[in-house]
């Protein structure tokens, strides 16, 4: 009876005294997450993060969390209807004239039906710098910032006189002053804009890799990735990232597939960048399994995440103690916790605790939704603590009760 009794005594005095916490574990108890919330400092209490207990208000709140939008960064301006000439565009001039011996017509061919040629065609020039081209006979012809008909009548004014009845077209080959840049995970690179430019006439090696030519139709967002090549990655692993001037927004290629109005006009010199960017979370604790985890889907549910990560360990998990650990913005804190005393930085720790002995519980682990990068924590039971010290106990009696039985059979 006494070597039944003593042990159970002096578990129970190692565990008062606090010999668990030099034991292996996973992570803090669920009170000691809760208790962690704020620390003692020599002017009082310092919050460290926001604890926050899941109900059907919580995850209603969450539904109005702020997250980028291209149309409320950039809006939807549909572009002009016909796009002006720009400062490195490759441009052709043919000009034609109404009699044979003129300045860009042929001699007239004797004894033969044909009369010669009655047109030239001046090679392709980029738009310089100060924004024009060179024409025979015209000179220097501003041509940035007009409309092509614009500059096609300018030149048949300038050779009115020189020319016989001159008429002008002006092709536009390389239009680089009104294309956009797509970079990253684009499946093509630039071969959507070299095959664009081979069906309006030009030279693809004009166009730099990734440079997508607008038409004058106006382009949205996908038909600028479609030109491209498309996307190689995932389109639920697929962000697309807008710059224009000095503003930047990034949206899940979902997000602009699945609500038309976030497909927006682009403009030239738009820099659209597709980034693959792997939804993921990570369980820690007692769970079925401890490592990071893809969503494997647009997006999923707390109940969902912990059925991936195996669930909840019968004889070691604390149902009370399901955590998510998140960065939150103010915004969204601010509905939460009004008074919180971490609003004054735009993104606080948030810890989300959900207490799964509560059948209400599997509900809300339903339409709690993930983000990318939470961390999902289950806390050891606090029997789990004291199966340890026992354990531990039990590995340095057992020599001396094995011994002590040995001595006494001798006797």
């Amino acid at each position: 009876m006494v070597r039944v009794g003593m042990p159970a005594v002096l578990a129970a005095a190692c565990l008062m005294a606090g010999c668990s916490s030099f034991l292996p574990a996973a992570g803090p108890t669920a009170s000691a997450v809760a208790e962690g919330a704020d620390i003692a400092t020599d002017q009082g209490l310092l919050a460290r993060y926001e604890i926050v207990d899941v109900d059907a208000a919580v995850v209603e709140a969450l539904r109005g969390r702020p997250l980028d939008s291209l149309l409320a960064s950039f809006g939807d301006r549909r572009p002009a209807v016909q796009p002006v000439i720009g400062v490195g565009d490759g441009v052709t001039v043919t000009i034609w004239e109404a009699g044979s011996g003129g300045l860009f017509s042929g001699p007239a061919i004797a004894d033969r039906f044909s009369t010669g040629s009655k047109s030239s065609s001046i090679p392709e020039q980029i738009v310089a710098r100060d924004g024009t081209i060179s024409v025979p006979y015209a000179g220097r012809i501003k041509v940035a910032g007009k409309r092509a008909a614009d500059v096609q009548a300018q030149i048949e004014q300038e050779l009115a006189g020189k020319a016989i009845q001159p008429q002008v077209l002006l092709t536009v080959n390389s239009p680089l002053s009104t294309s956009v840049t797509v970079l990253g995970e684009a499946a093509a690179g630039g071969g959507g804009a070299a095959r664009l430019a081979a069906a309006r006439g030009g030279p693809a090696s004009n166009l730099g890799g990734g440079r997508v030519p607008l038409t004058e139709k106006g382009d949205r967002l996908l038909d600028v990735i479609a030109t491209a090549g498309g996307v190689a990655a995932p389109v639920n692993e697929t962000f697309v990232r807008l710059s224009r001037g000095t503003t930047t927004a990034t949206v899940p290629l979902t997000a602009v597939v699945s609500n038309p109005r976030e497909n927006i006009f682009l403009r030239p010199g738009d820099t659209l960048t597709l980034v693959r960017d792997p939804q993921t979370f990570l369980a820690v604790g007692a769970t079925g399994a401890n490592y990071e985890i893809p969503f494997s889907a647009e997006g999923i549910t707390l109940a969902q995440a912990l059925a991936k990560s195996g669930g909840l360990r019968d004889f070691q998990a604390d149902p009370a103690g399901v955590f998510v650990f998140r960065f939150e913005p103010a915004s969204v804190v601010r509905r939460l916790h009004p008074t919180s005393p971490l609003l004054s930085s735009n993104f606080v720790p948030v810890v989300y605790r959900i207490n799964m002995r509560d059948p209400n519980s599997l509900f809300v682990s339903q339409a709690f939704r993930m983000r990318n990068r939470d961390l999902v924590y289950v806390s050891n039971a606090p029997f789990t603590e004291v199966q340890k010290v026992l354990s531990v106990f039990s590995t340095v009696t057992s020599p001396i009760a094995s011994g002590a039985s040995l001595y006494s059979a001798t006797r």
